[in-house]
């Protein structure tokens, strides 16, 4: 038997009241993934927990004391890439700001958060031209609206 090359982990149960919403972050996970020429041998992690969980990894790992939408956590292994972690109240509070569904803003975090993993980032203008360049591909492909259209 092979392991997937992607494992989501629910620790928020929440995120299981979204009927069909996590196949949808896996294939999200996979198409960013793809675009970023990660190898599928190299396995990665979609942690999905509580804004609680995400607030102590932010100030562990960034210094923040503040919960964040999404962390990426990129691995220097042959065979795993790395960590993805979503908050669900932060998730939740931006789709309902932004007037998004919960499932496709969820999907713009994974996908932003794979990117980051792959070494994508968004420090200077440029950087982050690339970046949402190819975020905005890969979300079209998976039927998601541009998500930076309205937020300029």
């Amino acid at each position: 038997m092979t392991e997937e090359p992607i494992t989501l982990v629910v620790e928020e149960s929440a995120w299981r009241g979204h009927p069909g919403l996590l196949p949808k972050l896996k294939a999200a996970a996979e198409a960013a993934r793809r675009a970023a020429k990660l190898p599928a041998k190299r396995h990665l992690t979609i942690l999905l927990a509580d804004n609680a969980r995400l607030k102590t990894l932010n100030h562990d790992f960034r210094g923040k004391n503040k919960p964040t939408n999404v962390l990426s956590f990129p691995a220097k292994d042959a065979a795993y890439a790395g960590d993805v972690a979503l908050a669900y109240g932060v998730t939740k509070k931006e789709a309902l700001a932004a007037r998004k569904t919960f499932a496709d803003h969820a999907r713009h975090l994974v996908v932003h958060g794979v990117l980051h993993m792959a070494g994508y980032d968004h420090l200077t203008d440029r950087d982050a031209k690339v970046m949402e360049s190819l975020e905005t591909k890969i979300l079209a492909r998976l039927g998601v609206a541009n998500p930076y259209r309205d937020a300029r």
